[in-house]
């Protein structure tokens, strides 16, 4: 059957709720030491309930949610998954612009927009599956987890312009409520257009092997005794874990290098190799036909990007020359760690059929984000005092992951599709 054209509309607005669901997450993480400023006398900052929390609560609420979230998709449809959380998104972005200036309303909104995440983040491949031809369904997954970096690198470089990060300055600790009046505006409409063009599938259009599909509890079973996804999801705590910690406390580690500035500019430099990879690596997966060679290369360069974000200020260099290792390690980090995710999303797919696609991708994320949440409340306590322990331990757990990638089997999807071309050759 060709390929609905319309599959390029739903997977655009896809992107863009993907896009601002990443922004609100990270809206404060970037400029937390002015934000402590501009919520003086609200947040203890040696508390559970600080500025780090509005990160946190996002990894923590998406343990409780993924599952429900993943079982509404494949129960009640991609459509009606996707409209609630759009809705939510729409809804709380514009709760946290009007009480932008209380600490408490800020909270209850990043919960409410925390709830809706994963009803947009586990729906991607079963987006995928129905709209896209199987040789694009790495492009198009990698598409929408750039849109989900986009976001990111928007709240790390842009957020510190929109607010005043520079303590040098009068302003400093100013211009929340403007940044996220703008971050509202945004998401509503985003969330709009998404309710307005989304669609459940193509006419005429059925499941490969529809007879077959699981339930959603059998599927999420079978998952779970699934020797290949039980390597991924060691590969997701890793690697994930490690993403979502860092994303989270880019300020800190700044601070940790020694930067006055809350620039944003390490999340930056890795978001941007994230988005360069995203659109680079899963294509050539497409194109080659293979999953696990494109999972070994992302893990090889992971390791050399965590080790310098780790370890480079015990080279002796300058501060100069140490903060331009952080930023190189950030880029080489993101480039590969960044682009594994479409790939091992579309891998877990395959490796899981008949199982539900928003099953195998929700326990993946949520693999991802209970170590996200670990590790950056391990980094956060007695006022970061652990932040370098925990960056030490993520350059050994890279070793791990990169030792066990090569116990993956090659996708049995690949591997079929390649036979029946060289059949047909």
């Amino acid at each position: 059957m060709k390929p609905s054209p319309y599959r390029w509309v739903v997977l655009t607005v896809l992107m863009l709720v993907t896009f601002v669901v990443s922004v609100q997450w990270l809206t404060h993480a970037a400029v937390v030491r002015p934000a402590e400023v501009f919520y003086k006398g609200q947040v203890d900052p040696a508390s559970f309930l600080n500025i780090d929390f509005l990160a946190l609560s996002y990894m923590l609420i998406f343990l409780a949610m993924s599952f429900p979230a993943s079982y509404i998709i494949d129960t009640y449809g991609i459509k009606t998954g996707l409209t609630i959380g759009s809705l939510m998104i729409g809804v709380f972005s514009i709760t946290k612009a009007i009480f932008a200036s209380t600490f408490k309303g800020v909270v209850i909104s990043q919960i409410g927009l925390a709830i809706a995440q994963p009803l947009i983040l586990n729906a991607v491949t079963a987006v995928t599956v129905r709209w896209f031809p199987f040789s694009e369904r790495g492009l198009a997954a990698g598409l929408a987890v750039l849109a989900q970096y986009l976001g990111i690198i928007v709240a790390m470089l842009v957020t510190p312009l929109l607010v005043g990060s520079n303590p040098e300055l009068v302003n400093y600790g100013t211009g929340f409520e403007r940044m996220l009046w703008i971050y509202g505006v945004l998401s509503l409409i985003s969330s709009l257009a998404l309710i307005i063009l989304i669609k459940e599938h193509p006419e005429n259009f059925k499941l490969p092997n529809q007879d077959l599909l699981q339930g959603f509890g059998k599927g999420v079973l079978d998952i779970l005794r699934n020797r290949d996804m039980q390597i991924t999801m060691i590969l997701f705590f890793v690697g994930l874990g490690i993403f979502n910690a860092v994303s989270s406390m880019t300020d800190r580690i700044s601070e940790m290098a020694g930067v006055k500035d809350s620039d944003g500019l390490i999340g930056g430099i890795m978001l941007t190799g994230g988005i360069i990879g995203a659109l680079i690596l899963p294509l050539l997966s497409d194109k080659f036909q293979k999953r696990k060679l494109f999972l070994v290369i992302c893990l090889i360069g992971m390791v050399p990007g965590i080790f310098g974000l780790s370890f480079a200020g015990d080279l002796g260099l300058n501060p100069g020359n140490t903060y331009s290792v952080l930023l190189f390690s950030s880029f080489i980090l993101g480039f590969f760690v960044m682009s594994a995710g479409p790939i091992a999303f579309q891998y877990a797919a395959e490796v899981s059929h008949p199982a539900p696609e928003s099953a195998s991708q929700g326990i993946l994320l949520w693999t991802g984000q209970l170590s996200g949440m670990l590790f950056v409340a391990g980094m956060s306590i007695d006022n970061n005092a652990h932040l370098e322990s925990f960056m030490s331990a993520f350059a050994i757990l890279s070793i791990f992951a990169l030792v066990s990638v090569f116990f993956l089997r090659e996708s049995p999807m690949m591997i079929a599709d390649n036979a029946a071309f060289k059949v047909s050759d």
